[in-house]
């Protein structure tokens, strides 16, 4: 496989996440073009969709696009749950189905689907002699409410039996599709190394006896207000810091020791992180996150730090690893804070970590 025709989840001028890693490695491994599709709604617009758009863009790219890649953007009406709306949208893909048929060389083009649609599902009957890939990186549906809801779990499932292979972002995922699909494969996700600070050949010392919890990530809904409030009344003397837009407001008043700092890059959001004495994962444990693989996870770790999180998606299966500190219940946060704080952090252990978990190895190894 020479190319690649990919249906993205995000637009390609946002933070560089998975999708990004994947294309940029597939070139690498293979030197061919990739053909990015950017992704429209699949769902009814909410309120929320527009509050999104008023909070400044953090990406790093500022939409660079290499010589190599191509972005598409298909268009389409954000109608896809109502029966028929395929047949309305195909209007707006003319242009797509053109440029993809084009790209297409048979055998040689790899079709990958990111997030399911309807126009992912047309691509794949009409290009049913491609090699194919689903990517579950996300249990789609349940970011979904409603009648959205229930086209996107139909949708998925179509998308998944029709694939050669489907990737897994986690354990749920990987259990889940491993009912419906012959070659489910688990590939978690993972860092990219070259973005990573320099480490320092030891840990410094602290200088004061305040020691610094941090969050840097997106607080939405998944985000467990009420476990970081315990933490901060059990901890008046550390300062809790969280670095992110915020969609989900807290609904009491903050106490002091907690500090809410704005969105940032991911350069600078790595460099955030250096200056933590923990890296904090405070999310609910509940249907939206069950399937949930956290990047925080890989880049805490790699910079040596201990991690304290609660015991949701993919991290429930951390608990035996060292450093790594799971909160079962807002009563154990203070006690567990304590222990992360007396962790031994090894800088040698934080490297190899960074190697064996990158996107190169974790995409090398599926």
């Amino acid at each position: 496989m020479t190319r690649l025709i990919y249906l993205a989840p995000v637009p390609w001028g946002s933070f560089a996440q998975r999708p990004h890693k994947f294309v940029q490695w597939f070139h690498n491994r293979t030197g061919g073009p990739v053909l990015w599709v950017e992704p429209y709604p699949t769902r009814f617009l909410q309120l929320k969709d527009l509050r999104r758009l008023r909070v400044p863009p953090t990406s790093s790219l500022s939409a660079e696009i290499p010589s190599w890649l191509t972005v598409l953007n298909p268009g389409g009406l954000p109608i896809e749950p109502l029966p028929g709306s395929g047949w309305v949208n195909r209007r707006l893909w003319r242009h797509t189905h053109a440029a993809t048929g084009d790209f297409v060389r048979d055998s040689k083009t790899l079709l990958a689907v990111g997030k399911p649609s309807i126009l992912a599902l047309t691509l794949l009957k009409r290009f049913r002699h491609c090699p194919t890939l689903y990517d579950a990186m996300d249990d789609f549906p349940a970011f979904y409410s409603g009648l959205s809801r229930l086209a996107m779990a139909r949708r998925e499932r179509l998308i998944a039996q029709r694939v050669d292979t489907v990737w897994a972002s986690s354990t749920e995922i990987q259990k889940r599709w491993s009912r419906h699909c012959n070659d489910v494969r688990l590939v978690r996700n993972g860092l990219d190394t070259t973005v990573l600070p320099p480490l320092a050949a030891e840990i410094p010392p602290r200088s004061s006896e305040k020691r610094i919890l941090g969050y840097v990530g997106t607080i939405a809904a998944w985000f467990d207000w009420d476990w970081v409030y315990a933490l901060a009344q059990a901890r008046p003397k550390d300062e809790i810091r969280l670095i992110g837009p915020v969609f989900e407001k807290p609904i009491r008043k903050l106490p002091s020791n907690i500090i809410l700092l704005p969105a940032c890059n991911h350069h600078e959001a790595l460099k955030a992180m250096i200056n933590f004495d923990v890296g904090l994962i405070p999310f609910k444990t509940n249907k939206l996150t069950d399937s949930v693989d956290p990047i925080k996870y890989y880049e805490y770790s790699a910079l040596a730090l201990p991690v304290l999180s609660t015991g949701f998606g993919e991290m429930r299966f951390r608990s035996n690893i060292p450093g790594v500190f799971i909160s079962q219940s807002i009563s154990d946060s203070a006690e567990l804070a304590e222990a992360s704080f007396q962790f031994c952090r090894n800088i040698e252990y934080a490297r190899t970590f960074a190697l064996e978990n990158s996107w190169e190895a974790r995409f090398d190894g599926a």
